[in-house]
């Protein structure tokens, strides 16, 4: 596929997010703009210079998603979506990788999305009684592994496509790193719901006494 064709798919995925956000009736205000910002600038750094590249030669990298599902859990869905997505794509941009970028858009969209859902349509955890701390700490949990279990996935799944409709990569070679895309995305997402959990203990208390999160 040309380059032009891989950023205007960039363009209209961008466009797509931007009009879920519409139809969500999603509201930014100048506090959660800057939440996204500062959420989308650290999802960059960590990926820039805490990550292993190119695992076993599969394109694959192991990297934290945190700060998409951190922020999600804090703002909302879309917000989380966009922290992540604009962080994560535009350090594939950064390393030429503007096909990359495309799906992980998309990708990071997601879990923003499924990990604000769940946090707050159905567990509703800015409500949520602290009383219990083990249930409480389980339901943080669960809101931020929501997310990022559906990318264990949609990575592999969109991934595949990509690397063979995209970069035009031999069907049998895409199937493999496929295989080795899905344990690594597993171990991603392990260890990003954790740090998610630990960071977001940390800094709610702090953000709701400067009233910069949303209310229920």
């Amino acid at each position: 596929m040309s380059t032009a064709m891989i950023w205007l798919l960039l363009f209209i995925v961008v466009a797509l997010a931007l009009l879920i956000a519409a139809l969500t009736k999603t509201k930014f205000t100048v506090q959660k703009i800057s939440i996204i910002g500062i959420m989308a600038a650290l999802s960059f750094v960590a990926y820039e210079f805490f990550r292993i590249p190119n695992v076993l030669g599969t394109g694959s990298s192991f990297h934290l998603g945190t700060f998409t599902a951190l922020t999600a859990l804090l703002l909302d869905g879309v917000s989380g979506g966009l922290a992540g997505a604009i962080g994560l794509a535009l350090a594939d941009i950064m390393a030429g990788d503007p096909g990359y970028a495309v799906t992980t858009f998309i990708l990071k969209f997601i879990i923003g999305l499924v990990c604000g859902g769940v946090a707050h349509r159905i567990i509703h955890l800015r409500s949520f009684p602290t009383g219990s701390k083990l249930k409480y700490i389980g339901a943080v949990t669960a809101s931020a592994f929501s997310g990022l279990l559906v990318n264990v996935f949609t990575d592999p799944f969109i991934g595949y496509f990509r690397n063979r409709y995209i970069f035009g990569q031999p069907a049998e070679f895409v199937s493999v790193v496929t295989k080795i895309s899905s344990g690594v995305t597993l171990l991603n997402s392990l260890l990003s719901t954790v740090c998610a959990v630990l960071l977001y203990l940390a800094l709610r208390p702090a953000l709701e006494k400067a009233h910069l999160l949303p209310k229920e």
